[in-house]
């Protein structure tokens, strides 16, 4: 084989050589680039598209949900977690929020907070914070405002002002015995204490605590009625 061949198959061997390197490079390094994933909560597709963009990938829409949270026309869910390296180009699949299951408040106002939770997680809705207040008009557990109220503007998280019942008032017990039982009631009443009565009479007879003894809001007062006939 004289050099002239020789040199033309050295120079193919080499030119083949170098494609085959440039290509496999070329592989490697295409299946090697990945760029790191971005947080598209709450955007607007346009806003999640640019960012996507500027970050080498691509963005895909694939449903709607509801969502108490973020607004209609936002991103709610993406099926690759921010942080996540992925594939340049590849395509981030999300899904946009169509807004609240319900139009408006309920009215929680005079419920006890157990049966408002009930009713707010039916409505996809929940308490985001209790606070108790004394009161001497409502009794202990039940809600007396909210916020925001029916009429305000739509939020999952309800704040409640729950009743935690009159202040705890220390009294020294009057006597009642002797007195008719509707004034003895109507006094326990204004002491916010729990009055429970024996016998059918109209005249208070006996009484537990002892007159004197120190009672306070809510005590439990025992009365015994006779009928006292007066000479």
């Amino acid at each position: 084989m004289n050099s002239f061949v020789r040199a033309s198959l050295f120079f193919a061997l080499f030119v083949a050589l170098g494609l085959t390197f440039g290509f496999l490079t070329f592989k490697i390094l295409s299946f090697s680039r990945t760029v790191e994933v971005p947080s598209i909560m709450n955007m607007t597709p346009i806003e999640a598209d640019k960012t996507l963009g500027n970050a080498g990938l691509a963005l895909k829409i694939e449903g709607e949900d509801f969502d108490s949270i973020i607004p209609s026309g936002k991103i709610i869910r993406q099926d690759v977690p921010p942080g996540k390296t992925v594939k340049e180009k590849r395509a981030i699949r999300v899904v946009m929020s169509k807004g609240p299951k319900v139009s408006s408040i309920p009215l929680l106002i005079n419920e006890t907070l157990q049966n408002a939770e009930s009713a707010l997680i039916q409505k996809g809705l929940r308490v985001g914070r209790v606070i108790s207040v004394h009161s001497d008009t409502a009794e202990k557990g039940i809600i007396i405002a909210q916020n925001p109220e029916p009429d305000d503007k739509l939020t999952d998280l309800i704040a409640v002002l729950v009743s935690a019942g009159p202040h705890d008032h220390a009294y020294s017990c009057p006597d009642f015995q002797g007195k008719p039982s509707d004034d003895a009631r109507e006094i326990a009443k204004k002491m916010a204490l729990s009055v429970e009565s024996q016998g059918e009479g109209t005249t208070v007879t006996l009484q537990k605590p002892k007159p004197g003894s120190l009672i306070r809001s809510g005590d439990k007062l025992y009365l015994e009625m006779k009928e006292v006939t007066i000479p």
